[in-house]
């Protein structure tokens, strides 16, 4: 069979095959109503099951999943389970916990240790699981770079981009790139005493998304797990198969 995993997020596209329950090399676009062109998705694979998670605005969801069942004899939207292979999602409405962070638990409860995950893309999220696979709950915020984003919206004269972390910075651009990036590690941080106090023991800190890098040097406890969500999404279609059987 020859299956492909879709992670439709809102600031990037990544897929990858999946070999069996292994991910394999993944691709990475990124996407918006002015990136996202109609050659992009022609030139997606083509196969026999597209395995797709999507936050991404729904005209370009419903747009990638037209092209993709164009090219594959199926297509299987994920959508958050209240529990599945081993997860327990706190939330009580489930539908309404992002399929993104759901399926970076998927990932996470393989470790079989308490995990605090981290993503950072568009929004800076958060979430706790204990060792049973329990999600205990999590906090959304804004990214570094949404952050730096809104600032110039309303002030021009601050630069959306640019500077470099320290932790007493001598001009804007460094100022900048602290506080935005301090403001995240500071929630990560308070997270985790906040964590260590509610399980008794401090949880493995997960990073992943697009948004990541700049944060693991001032993380230095964490792992990066670029992969993480396509990780969850391979561990969601090994499970659905074998649910089918």
């Amino acid at each position: 069979m020859s299956d492909w995993l879709f992670d439709l997020g809102n600031s990037r596209f990544k897929f990858a095959p999946l070999h069996g329950a292994v991910v394999g090399e993944v691709q990475a676009l990124a996407h918006g109503a002015e990136t996202m062109t109609a050659g992009t998705l022609e030139a997606l694979p083509q196969g026999d099951t597209a395995w797709v998670a999507s936050v991404a605005a729904p005209a370009l969801t419903q747009e990638v999943m037209r092209v993709l069942r164009e090219r594959f004899a199926q297509v299987q939207l994920v959508r958050t389970l209240p529990q599945c292979a081993g997860v327990t999602v706190a939330y009580a409405q489930p539908e309404k916990f992002g399929v993104d962070r759901f399926l970076g638990l998927l990932a996470a409860v393989e470790t079989q240790q308490p995990v605090l995950v981290v993503g950072v893309g568009t929004a800076l999220t958060i979430d706790l699981m204990d060792a049973d696979g329990l999600h205990r709950g999590g906090r959304i915020g804004a990214s570094p770079t949404v952050m730096r984003e809104a600032l110039h919206a309303r002030a021009v004269q601050l630069p959306a981009s640019g500077g470099d972390y320290a932790e007493f910075a001598a001009d804007t651009a460094d100022a900048l790139a602290s506080g935005c990036d301090g403001a995240a590690v500071a929630l990560v941080e308070r997270s985790l005493r906040q964590a260590a106090e509610l399980l008794g023991t401090v949880p493995t800190l997960l990073l992943h998304g697009g948004g990541a890098t700049p944060l693991l040097p001032l993380l230095p406890q964490a792992e990066h797990r670029p992969t993480l969500v396509l990780d969850g999404l391979a561990r969601w279609a090994v499970h659905h198969r074998a649910a089918e059987r």
